[in-house]
């Protein structure tokens, strides 16, 4: 603020000692204010049948509000008659009539003056401003505001007040229209928001200035609060504007806001919506001023009106980035709040989604402009760009990067500016690691993610399988030159990989799924199918897409286990259900079709997909139940290396019992629990993992599947079998 005063003014302004506003028009109309504050203290001495006080700034005390009410018509005349002969009303009488107005002039924008010149305030409006400013001004004016309303709970002004104070209580009334300009610019808030805007005000609501709009009022040269940014131009070239965008800076340009504008900036998360807004401002001839503080302070209807009204007196435009609410936050998010469209104002609203627009209404709305997203080539140019120096050598690392994490500008730059931060030579890990931990992917309760475990293990299937698996990880490490060097990407649609796993339950599907994620160091993500399938019609189609929009940001593995129960066949249509059920394979088809990352899809029921969808896919890997040396295999391989297994038979074990990888993984655990539990000495000696347990826990395997089996194929095992089975 600015704390020269080429005016002395007329003494004093507020009932504070040394609060002077730099606005002549406000201190004038506060002056009127507390003069007529004073005047009124003094008669309520004299109605109260109180004699004056020796010490004048002493306040009255509380009477019956019924009475004094009753009272009005009885001591108007008096009143008038106490104004004229009391000593102290009679001067305070004469001041408000000596009391001369500024002189007329060109106030500057934004201050009280350019107000009341602006919006062609009355006297009476004009006043009432400046009461409700004296309240966020003068921290003195609350107990005199409660005197002059005989109630200690109200502290601040309201329109009964106002009444009370003017000269012409009549005039009041057009003050309760809620369409007032005061009101509909947001000037003045009446705190009774949870009526609707066009109920009738009622007299005993507060009338409060919000702090930044008085503050604006009262010096208008105050500079801009901490939180709300204005754009400057960097002295670079301007971003290229698309059609509607030019077209759009123009209207702006040309029509001046009526009321609350709105334009939405649509663009993916980290797009360089700013660089688009600040074109089209400058072609626009439009200041702009972003809020960059906490998004929750926007979940205040008050406050939002206050940034609003701010900008209008500055003559500036509000740009927001559209903010979810937090899961589970019950409270209105920004989502729902906008400022009041009575308040004119361009407001840019950067947002992802156009649903986001679905509470705006239309007349508010300007067209959209869409902010396209950076292309492979141009995340390539941009990493190059903002690493500077600490880029070179890193060619293919940056190309790599550029093509797993489809980020925008504004993610890149903080990215970069962390890595240029890390002292020493930049390793390619630092490039994965950097932008793994940028990555938000938020899925909810549609998929969770999957810690690999198989870190030291090998899948174990026969070879044209694990020729097939190689190919699959192959083609993934692939893409990014195969797409952007050799020109497959615009053909391809830059699309990723799809890979089916089919084959019976325990052969290895879910852990050649873990493996993959490893050796690819993608992150991975088991689709919960039970809650992504919906019995509603449309809830399916809308679980997916936010599946693949969460996963379009980054390379990464969807984990679609019992794929059948989604990707089935198309049925007849026989009714709605069965229409909607075809249509939402159709949008699966295509939004498969369109994923960058690595889509696996897990069954047992091969059969049962959709042809279409298998068409579709890249590569189908079988999963056969394993022959008896890939079963000797898994038995050495799953058996943990701290246990003995220096007495177990593998070779017998897998020549007599054909079991999928899976139940002989939950064979050898189960025995390892049994062989724990026996005698102390041998558990502490050698951790021994005995054949006798091994065979029990294949045999409740197998009781487990309902699957018999004969003494016979136990061996010479098969009477100790038999026994433990008869024992009591």
């Amino acid at each position: 603020m600015t704390t020269s005063r080429k005016k002395k003014s007329n003494g004093f302004v507020t009932f504070s000692p040394r609060l002077r506003a730099d606005d002549e028009w406000a201190s004038y109309w506060m002056r009127q204010a507390t003069l007529r504050l004073r005047r009124e203290v003094a008669w309520l001495w004299s109605e109260r049948g109180l004699p004056a006080p020796d010490n004048p700034n002493a306040l009255p005390p509380f009477a019956d509000k019924a009475s004094v009410s009753l009272d009005l018509s009885r001591f108007w005349g008096e009143k008038q008659s106490f104004y004229r002969t009391d000593v102290t009303a009679g001067y305070l009488t004469e001041q408000l009539s000596k009391d001369s107005r500024p002189k007329k002039g060109k106030p500057p924008r934004g201050s009280f003056g350019w107000v009341v010149k602006e919006l062609q305030l009355e006297d009476v409006a004009s006043f009432t401003l400046a009461l409700a400013l004296m309240s966020a001004f003068d921290a003195s004016m609350a107990s005199v505001t409660a005197a002059c309303l005989n109630d200690p709970n109200k502290n601040y002004p309201n329109l009964m007040l106002v009444q009370k104070l003017w000269d012409e209580p009549e005039q009041v009334l057009a003050l309760a229209d809620p369409t007032h300009p005061l009101y509909a610019t947001g000037l003045v808030r009446q705190s009774a928001q949870a009526a609707p805007f066009y109920a009738e005000m009622l007299w005993e609501q507060p009338l409060t200035v919000p702090a930044p709009v008085a503050a604006a009022l009262l010096f208008p040269a105050t500079a801009w609060p901490g939180h709300l940014s204005p754009w400057k131009s960097n002295g670079k070239a301007e971003t290229k504007l698309g059609e509607e965008a030019h077209l759009l800076a123009y209207r702006l340009r040309a029509e001046k806001a009526e009321a609350l504008r709105i334009v939405p900036l649509l663009g993916a998360k980290g797009s360089a919506w700013r660089e688009t807004a600040r074109a089209m401002a400058r072609l626009a001839k439009r200041e702009v001023v972003e809020f960059t503080g906490h998004g929750r302070l926007l979940e205040s209807e008050a406050y939002l009106n206050a940034l609003a009204t701010l900008c209008w007196l500055r003559d500036a435009d509000l740009a927001l980035r559209y903010e979810e609410p937090d899961e589970g936050h019950e409270r209105h998010g920004q989502s729902e709040r906008l400022p009041l469209a009575s308040i004119p104002l361009n407001l840019w609203l950067s947002i992802t989604e156009r649903k986001q627009l679905a509470h705006i209404p239309d007349a508010n709305l300007l067209p959209a402009v869409s902010i396209a997203p950076l292309t492979y080539h141009e995340r390539v140019r941009y990493w190059t760009q903002q690493l500077g120096a600490k880029a070179r050598g890193h060619e293919g690392c940056i190309n790599e990067i550029s093509r797993r994490f489809r980020y925008e500008k504004e993610t890149i730059r903080v990215i970069a500016q962390e890595l240029k931060a890390l002292p020493g030579k930049l390793a390619a890990e630092d490039f994965f690691a950097a932008c793994r931990a940028e990555l938000q992917t938020d899925l909810g309760e549609l998929a969770s993610k999957v810690t690999p475990r198989f870190y030291d293990e090998k899948l174990i299937l026969p070879h044209k399988q694990l020729l097939q698996f190689e190919e699959q990880l192959n083609a993934m490490r692939s893409l990014t030159q195969v797409h952007y060097e050799w020109g497959t990407a615009q053909a391809w649609n830059e699309s990723g990989i799809s890979v089916l796993f089919a084959g019976p339950p325990g052969t290895g599907k879910t852990m050649a799924a873990e493996i993959m994620a490893i050796r690819l160091d993608l992150p991975m993500y088991r689709i919960d199918l039970s809650q992504v399938v919906n019995k509603y019609i449309g809830e399916t189609e809308k679980n997916l897409k936010r599946i693949f929009d969460a996963a379009d940001i980054s390379d990464m593995i969807l984990f679609f286990d019992e794929a059948d129960s989604l990707f089935g066949r198309r049925t007849e249509v026989s009714d709605a259900h069965d229409r909607y059920a075809n249509l939402e394979i159709s949008y699966l088809l295509e939004r498969m079709e369109r994923f960058k990352g690595l889509a696996i899809l897990a069954t047992n029921r091969k059969k049962d997909l959709d042809e279409a969808f298998l068409r579709r896919l890249r590569y189908i890997i079988d999963f056969p139940l394993p022959d008896e040396e890939q079963r000797k295999q898994i038995w050495q391989q799953v058996t943990p290396a701290g246990a003995d297994s220096s007495h177990l038979d593998f070779d017998f074990l897998a020549r007599q019992f054909p079991l999928a990888g899976g139940n002989i993984r939950s064979i050898v655990f189960n025995a390892c629990l049994q062989s724990a539990a026996g005698d102390e000495t041998r558990q502490n000696a050698d951790k021994q993992l005995s054949m006798k347990d091994v065979l029990i826990a294949v045999k409740r395997e197998c009781d487990k599947m309902n699957r018999s089996v004969s003494a016979e194929q136990f061996g010479h095992y098969a009477q100790a079998i038999t026994n433990l089975e008869q024992q009591p």
